[in-house]
């Protein structure tokens, strides 16, 4: 089942969602191009807005904020790990050499969240769930379907994220050149280096939806004025793959597992 019944094992990734300068304009290219509907939120939330498919809330879409003094941060995706205690996470962060870029805060009675970097530099969220557990439908098309990290250090991330999240790590079974994190021993992310990266790329989460069809979604994109990073490829078991950037720079990637024909 694709929709999300039971509470996220802490560790897991819940959530996931995407800062833009132009807020409509992403609300308006994701709803075309993965069929989610969404609208700005009320300011009470910074206008933050959840996206939903079928009616059950797949990812966030919020606008930049303004930074006094500061460069505002590209547009990205941010991957959310779910913890037992947002509290104890943060230090288990600052004690392994991450930075803490957004401290622990409420997010009304919904929950708890900050925002963070590993010693690498790529960026992730935590989020302790209250009324909301984080995304109500995955591994489906419109959903999300996997986050990969891409890192200069994969031992060291290893080592980080075993400290911080509580994550293991090894090999995947079913691509045993890949390594996997896993929580309770189900796989629920990976990890590679940036060799085949373009140079000068950060490490990152990569997120990554599920689709119907790579080819015709990467076509769609094309014509919404987004950017094909990767084109379409084959992966042996796995099914078909694209990384894309969104006409604002947001960058995502798409999977049309073979299992789902």
């Amino acid at each position: 089942m694709s929709e999300v019944t039971t509470p996220y094992e802490p560790g897991t990734p819940c959530w996931t969602d995407l800062m833009v300068p132009n807020q409509q304009a992403a609300l308006d290219f994701y709803r075309d191009l993965l069929g989610w509907q969404g609208e700005i939120g009320p300011e009470a939330f910074g206008g933050y807005s959840m996206c939903t498919l079928r009616g059950k809330a797949v990812a966030g879409i919020m606008k930049t904020p303004e930074m006094e003094g500061q460069p505002s941060p590209p547009p990205a995706w941010t991957t959310y790990f779910t913890s037992a205690d947002a509290d104890a996470t943060q230090a288990a962060i600052n004690a392994n050499g991450g930075k803490v870029i957004v401290p622990v805060a409420d997010v009304g009675t919904i929950g708890r969240m900050l925002v963070a970097a590993d010693p690498q530099g790529a960026v992730f969220g935590v989020w302790q769930a209250k009324d909301f557990a984080g995304a109500q439908i995955v591994n489906e098309p419109g959903a999300l379907v996997w986050n990969q990290l891409q890192t200069s250090d994969i031992d060291g991330a290893r080592a980080f994220y075993k400290a911080a999240l509580g994550l293991d790590s090894g090999p995947m079974p079913e691509l045993p050149e890949f390594t996997g994190f896993q929580v309770k021993g189900r796989t629920i992310g990976g990890v590679q280096g940036m060799e085949n990266l373009p140079e000068g790329t950060p490490p990152n989460w990569l997120v990554n939806f599920s689709v119907d069809n790579v080819d015709s979604t990467v076509d769609a994109l094309v014509r919404s004025g987004g950017n094909v990073l990767a084109p379409a490829f084959d992966m042996e078991k796995i099914g078909r793959m694209a990384v894309l950037q969104d006409p604002q720079g947001g960058v995502f990637a798409v999977v049309s597992l073979a299992s789902a024909g």
